[in-house]
C-alpha cells in the first residue's frame, strides 16, 4: 500500500471516471431529501418537554436552523475549492491531515451514515405497520436470541422490511446514477409537498383558538418541564441555556445530512457553482419548512398535548386533531414517503465517501473501482451490508423487559462526534486560507471570518454542554472516533 497523499498535492484523477449528471435541481434534491426524514415529525415533543414553552421551542429550531444554514454557507467555499468525490472527507484531509479525514470516514461508515440508514429504514417499517399491522417490531420471524445480558439479535417483520428497503435501494443505486437520481427527485418532491400540505392544514383547518391562546399567550413561560439532570431545568436562566443546547441533539439530527451532496461532487455538473448553491437553497428551504411545521403544531395543539403526544408523534397528533380517525393513517403515508426518499439519498451519497477513502488506500481497495454503470457499486454493497447488520442487533433492559435498537444507541453516541467534525471542517476554512492563500476560490464563505467563527463558537458551546450534561452518550461517541486511530496506524504500517 502506498502512503496517503500529502495535503499539498491532492489528486483529481478519481473524478474523471464519474459521469457528471447531477444538475442544480438534482443536487438541491439530494440536500433536501437527505435532510428530511422522520425527525421533524417527532422530536418537537422531547424539545417541548425540555424547554417548556412555545417560544423557546421555536428558538430551539431557530438555533438549529442558523447553525445548519451558516455551516452550509461555510462549506460552500470548500466545495467550490475542492469539488471532488468524498466531500467532507477530502476537506478534512486537505485542511489538517489524512488522519483527520480517515477518522471522519471511519465514523461515517461505522455509525453516522450506516446507522442513520438503518434507523430511517426501521422508521419506514414502523409507519408501514400503521397501515399493515403485521409489520411490527414485536411480530418476530426469529425471536430475540440473547448474546449477553444487555444485547440480543432478532428478526421481526419490521426489521425484515427495513432490510428489504435497504437492499432494494442499494440495488437500484448500483444500476447507475440515473436510477438513484430519479428516485431521489420523485420522492423528495413528494415529501416536500407533503410537508407543505401538513403546514397548510395546520395553519388553516387546524387553527385552534384555545391552543393559540395557550401557546402564544404564554410564549416564554416554561411549564411541565423535565430536568435535564437532577436540579437543572428550564425554570432557571442557566437551566434554560442547558435545555436549549441539549435539545439540539434532536433538532440538529433532524436537519443533518445536508453535507451529503459534497460526497457526490465528482458527479455534479459545474460543481464549483452548483454545490454551494444547492447547499444554500436546500438548507434554507428545509429550515424554513421546519420552522413553519412547528408553528403549525403550536396553532393546532396546546403545548401539553405536544409534550405528551403518543410515541412523540407530534405531526400525527396534529393531523388527528384536524381529521379525527384518519390523521394517523394520512401521516403514516407521508412519513413513509419521506423516509423512503431519505434512505435513497443517504445510500447514494455515502458510498462516494468510501470510494474517495479507497482511492487513498484507507478503505477496502475494491471500493475504489467504479462499475460499468460508473458508480462505486462495491462501496454501495459494503455500505448496504453493514447497514443491514445494524438493523438486527437489539439492546435489552432486564429491569423493564423491553428491547431497543443498537443503532439508536450508536447514533446517540456519535451525534456529538459528528458535531466535532462539522466544527473542524469549518475551522479548515481558516487553516486553508492561511496555508493556501492563492488557491482558486470560486465561492468564498459568506460573512467570512465572522459567520464561520460564529458557527464554531455556537456549535462549540453546544458540544461542551453535551459533554458535561450528557456524558453517557457523548464520551462513548468520542471513543468510537478514537478507535479509528489504531486502524489508521495499521493501514499506514501495511503501506
Amino acid at each position: 500500500m502506498a502512503q496517503p497523499r500529502t495535503v499539498e498535492a491532492p489528486s483529481t484523477h478519481a473524478d474523471n471516471e464519474f459521469e457528471r449528471r447531477l444538475g442544480l435541481l438534482d443536487s438541491t434534491m439530494i440536500v433536501v431529501g437527505s435532510m428530511i426524514g422522520s425527525g421533524i415529525f417527532i422530536v418537537s415533543a422531547e424539545a417541548a418537554r425540555q424547554v417548556g414553552s412555545a417560544g423557546w421551542l421555536l428558538v430551539v429550531w431557530l438555533v438549529a436552523g442558523l447553525l445548519t444554514v451558516t455551516g452550509a454557507l461555510s462549506y460552500g467555499e470548500l466545495a467550490a475549492m475542492m469539488p471532488r468525490a468524498g466531500g467532507q472527507y477530502v476537506y478534512l484531509r486537505e485542511a489538517f491531515s489524512p488522519l483527520w479525514g480517515f477518522l471522519y470516514g471511519w465514523t461515517l461508515f461505522l455509525v453516522i451514515q450506516t446507522g442513520t440508514i438503518a434507523a430511517v429504514a426501521v422508521a419506514f417499517a414502523r409507519f408501514t405497520g400503521l397501515l399493515l399491522p403485521t409489520i411490527s417490531e414485536t411480530n418476530y420471524l426469529i425471536p430475540p436470541l440473547h448474546l449477553t445480558q444487555g444485547y440480543a439479535v432478532s428478526l421481526s417483520t419490521a426489521q425484515l422490511l427495513g432490510v428489504v428497503v435497504i437492499a432494494f435501494l442499494t440495488w437500484t443505486n448500483t444500476k447507475g446514477l440515473q436510477y438513484g437520481k430519479i428516485v431521489q427527485n420523485v420522492f423528495t418532491t413528494a415529501k416536500t409537498g407533503s410537508l407543505f400540505v401538513l403546514i397548510g392544514l395546520g395553519l388553516t383547518l387546524g387553527w385552534n383558538s384555545t391552543a393559540v391562546s395557550d401557546n402564544f399567550g404564554n410564549l416564554w413561560n416554561a411549564r411541565n418541564t423535565v430536568d435535564i439532570v437532577p436540579g437543572i431545568s428550564a425554570l432557571t436562566t442557566f437551566g434554560l441555556f442547558v435545555a436549549i443546547c441539549v435539545s439540539q441533539t434532536g433538532s440538529l439530527f433532524s436537519a443533518d445530512a445536508w453535507n451529503n451532496i459534497t460526497f457526490t461532487a465528482g458527479e455534479v455538473i459545474n460543481p464549483k457553482r452548483n454545490i454551494p448553491l444547492s447547499l444554500a437553497l436546500g438548507t434554507g428551504l428545509v429550515i424554513t419548512l421546519y420552522l413553519l411545521a412547528n408553528v403549525a403544531y403550536l396553532v393546532t395543539l396546546p403545548l401539553a398535548e405536544i409534550q405528551t403526544a403518543p410515541s412523540d408523534r407530534v405531526a400525527t397528533a396534529t393531523l388527528q386533531k384536524i381529521f379525527p380517525g384518519a390523521g394517523t393513517l394520512i401521516m403514516a403515508v407521508g412519513i413513509m414517503i419521506s423516509t423512503f426518499g431519505c434512505i435513497n439519498g443517504l445510500i447514494l451519497a455515502g458510498a462516494r465517501a468510501y470510494y474517495a477513502m479507497a482511492r487513498d488506500r484507507l478503505f477496502f481497495p475494491q471500493a475504489a473501482v467504479l462499475s460499468k454503470t460508473h458508480v462505486p457499486a462495491w462501496a454501495l454493497m459494503v455500505q448496504g451490508i453493514w447497514s443491514v447488520l445494524l438493523v438486527l442487533p437489539r439492546t435489552f433492559n432486564p429491569q423493564t423487559n423491553t428491547y431497543g435498537n443498537l443503532y439508536g444507541n450508536l447514533l446517540d453516541y456519535v451525534i456529538s462526534a459528528a458535531l466535532i467534525f462539522y466544527i473542524l471542517t469549518v475551522a479548515g476554512i481558516f487553516r486553508l486560507r492561511a496555508t493556501r492563500p492563492n488557491a482558486e476560490r470560486p465561492y468564498k464563505a459568506f460573512g467570512y471570518p465572522v459567520i464561520p467563527a460564529l458557527y464554531i463558537l455556537g456549535a462549540g458551546a453546544i458540544l461542551v454542554v453535551l459533554f458535561v450534561y450528557r456524558p453517557a452518550t457523548t464520551w462513548p461517541g468520542l471513543g468510537i472516533v478514537l478507535l479509528g486511530v489504531p486502524v489508521y496506524s495499521y493501514l499506514r504500517v501495511r503501506a
